[in-house]
């Protein structure tokens, strides 16, 4: 799936500032991280969009590439792979 296709079912567009609205774990595909089920990204950490897709095994699967801030001075991080329920553009996130 690709064009317009993928562009009517996006909830989130390259730019938008997101929050994880639960705690983000690897799945053993992020390198630089040395627990396989280690943190990625707490719950209630703000980041941007940076791109987007579907899944490759199912396509129906929206994918947001997200780089969080990592650190004080509000750098960014890595892009991370997170699916839609695990991003909000609520500042409220019960973490």
């Amino acid at each position: 799936m690709c064009g317009p296709e993928i562009m009517d079912k996006i909830q989130y567009a390259i730019g938008d500032m997101v929050f994880a609205t639960e705690d983000i774990f690897n799945d053993g595909g992020m390198p630089g991280i040395d627990d396989e089920e280690g943190l990625i990204v707490p719950a209630g950490l703000r980041g941007v969009v940076v791109h987007f897709g579907v899944a490759e095994a199912d396509e129906s699967q929206e994918i947001y590439l997200v780089q969080f801030e990592n650190g004080p001075d509000g750098s960014l991080g890595a892009p991370v792979g997170c699916l839609p329920d695990e991003l909000s553009q609520s500042v409220a996130v019960d973490a």
